[in-house]
């Protein structure tokens, strides 16, 4: 036996080697890409983007749309200062829409409507990346956000029949979400460089944000129709929507670059060349023990899990602080609620290509890179939300801090969100889906918690301001420990123990045509 085969160690590091060899090759531009008018991992981008803004769209709707559902009760805020409330801004509170719900819900129900989505939605985060990893991306995502478009269509049917039998559909609707994110997390570990990822995933991923701004105006207009059906028509529209992006999902994405019938080969050449080739990852166990002692995969949940305490705190509960704290109307309730989103959207990308470009310049490493724009997404928006919880009845200066800081959430693209593929490119797709999971039982959690803070009688801002200081403090301590754990080494355990030298083969074949 040679000492090639005999020693691990020598192996680890010719491997380095070939790896170090291909990323000169891109850098140098001895791998090139054709000048086509659109490339397929675009192409993908763009589609993706739009998947993630239709799955958000019909997400959020419902939290626009609750406020014109119940038959509220709740009384005038008083003028008395005594109170810890802010005043109506007219007598007669003429910001109200004066038809009332159709809806006698309490506001425990309402928080368990509101969270009951994520009953569903953490349940298929770790199955849908591991098909999707076996099987390829396409179809589960395609799939995922069909099944939410039909659910959300059937929400009205749901609610007018029974309480419950809507809160069914709602947790259904969530099991066909919750595979959208792992099955594209492991489509983007196979179609995308990794000097793209940062920039990538903030023009996928923020497809999120996008949905968001287009649902919450557009909600908030159309619960004002009343001639048209009202709130109803904000489940139909997008849930329609919704089959139309399924349509053209299945005829214009792939599962890999190899299987693309249209796809340039030097483009397919390129994404080789710096990802690898692509391997077979069905017969591949899940090393599920190992899962469990990686700290850096624990520092990526954590993370998730206080930025998504944070981000569900705004996206299910603001549009009822909007109305029951700072007295706006239904229709700039849902323009206002947007804003935030879409700072974070532009600022996400910005930050994701400047991001990029550090790295591209070799000014910044990887692991520090990563750990400077989580700490930016983690802190900045949780210091705007103390500022929030001080700023009271200033609807100026609430909305500013919100929006401002909010653009700095977007950094999260740049920090946590692509760490995965570094730990193991392999099971990237089931890594995310079990952070997400785990990250998203905020979503059930949060509005539960809030439930209880906020009493059923008069809001008061004393009240508002414990969750806004239980976000913030949730969020900042997350943030510590993935300083203290991130890494971007991909870990022993990713590949197979035979990889070595499957992995090298291609590489060396582009190394010899080259020279």
């Amino acid at each position: 036996m040679s000492t090639f085969e005999e020693s691990p160690v020598l192996n680890s590091d010719i491997e380095n080697d070939i790896n170090d060899s291909r990323r000169n090759l891109v850098v140098n531009n001895q791998v090139e890409e054709t000048s086509g008018w659109i490339k397929c991992r675009t192409m993908l981008g763009i589609m993706g983007f739009l998947g993630f803004a239709n799955v958000y769209a019909m997400r959020v709707n419902l939290s626009v749309a609750i406020v014109a559902m119940i038959n509220s009760t709740t009384p005038l805020p008083s003028n008395d200062s005594s109170l810890d409330v802010c005043p109506a801004e007219t007598p007669n509170n003429s910001s109200v829409p004066s038809k009332t719900g159709d809806f006698n819900w309490t506001a425990e129900q309402q928080s368990i409507i509101l969270g009951s989505f994520f009953y569903g939605y953490v349940l298929t985060q770790v199955p849908g990346g591991r098909i999707a990893e076996i099987f390829g991306g396409k179809l589960v995502y395609g799939i995922g956000v069909l099944l939410t478009a039909i659910f959300t269509i059937m929400s009205p049917i749901a609610a007018y029949v029974d309480f419950k039998f809507f809160i069914v559909v709602r947790v259904l609707e969530g099991l066909g979400e919750g595979v959208t994110y792992p099955a594209m997390h492991a489509m983007l570990a196979r179609w995308i460089p990794p000097m793209e990822r940062s920039k990538f995933a903030a023009y996928v991923y923020a497809g999120s944000n996008i949905g968001t701004v287009i649902s919450l105006p557009i909600s908030g207009w159309l619960c004002t129709l009343d001639y048209a059906g009202g709130w109803p028509l904000c489940f139909y529209l997008f849930g329609g929507l919704g089959v139309v992006w399924f349509i053209a999902w299945m005829f214009l994405v792939y599962d890999t670059p190899q299987c693309h019938p249209r796809i340039c080969p030097h483009e397919v050449e390129y994404i080789t060349a710096t990802i690898g080739p692509q391997e077979d990852k069905s017969n591949m166990s899940i090393p599920w023990c190992k899962f469990l002692t990686c700290v850096p995969l624990w520092a990526i949940l954590i993370a998730q899990c206080g930025q998504s305490w944070l981000f569900y705190t705004q996206l299910t509960e603001l549009p009822t602080y909007m109305k029951n704290i700072l007295h706006f109307g239904i229709v700039s309730n849902g323009w206002l609620s947007a804003l935030p989103y879409l700072s974070s959207w532009v600022g996400g990308i910005l930050i994701s290509i400047f991001a990029d470009w550090l790295l591209s310049k070799g000014w910044i490493s990887r692991l520090t890179s990563m750990k400077l724009w989580n700490t930016v997404a983690a802190a900045i928006p949780a210091f705007g939300l103390l500022g929030i919880a001080w700023a009271g009845c200033d609807r100026l200066a609430v909305m500013l801090l919100l929006s401002i800081t909010s653009a700095f959430g977007g950094a999260v693209y740049a920090g946590n969100q692509m760490n995965h593929i570094d730990l193991s490119p392999q099971f990237a797709g089931t890594m995310y889906g079990i952070t997400n999971a785990a990250s998203n039982i905020c979503g059930f959690m949060a509005p539960y918690v809030i439930g209880h803070i906020i009493t059923t009688d008069q809001q008061t801002l004393g009240q508002w301001r414990e969750v806004f200081y239980l976000g913030a403090a949730i969020d900042l301590g997350a943030n510590l420990f993935y300083l203290f754990f991130a890494s971007t080494e991909e870990e022993d355990w990713s590949r197979p123990d035979n990889d070595d030298m499957t992995t090298s083969a291609p590489v060396e074949s582009i190394l010899y045509n080259e020279s």
